[in-house]
């Protein structure tokens, strides 16, 4: 249940990072409108806290997350920017992943 729960909160921690990514560029690169800053303001300030309710040390939650985002990323690519991942893309998602599972879900004696 706490792999599950983990691995939950870090899609949603990516989600909302993306987001909040995301809107500004809208708003810089594609001429949208400024009121996407607050919006991705609030996704930003939402994903800080999502990664803060992490129960371990902080510097193994940040190294950990960076494989979510990179899986997160990805399937970005394909449901938003409708690009269809290579299969490098695939194999590098899975990998980041893979680093993740490794220094989340590792036994540890402390």
């Amino acid at each position: 249940m706490f792999e599950l729960k983990t691995i939950g909160l870090f899609l949603v921690t990516a989600l909302a990072e993306i987001v909040g990514c995301y809107l500004p560029y809208l708003w810089l690169r594609e001429g949208k409108s400024i009121w996407l800053l607050v919006p991705g303001a609030l996704s930003l300030a939402a994903f800080a806290w999502l990664l803060s309710l992490h129960p371990t040390a902080t510097g193994r939650v940040y190294a950990a997350y960076g494989g979510v985002y990179v899986f997160m990323a990805i399937v970005w690519l394909w449901a938003v920017d409708g690009i269809r991942p290579t299969l490098w893309d695939l194999v590098g998602s899975g990998v980041a992943l893979l680093g993740m599972a490794i220094i989340m879900f590792a036994p540890r004696t402390t």
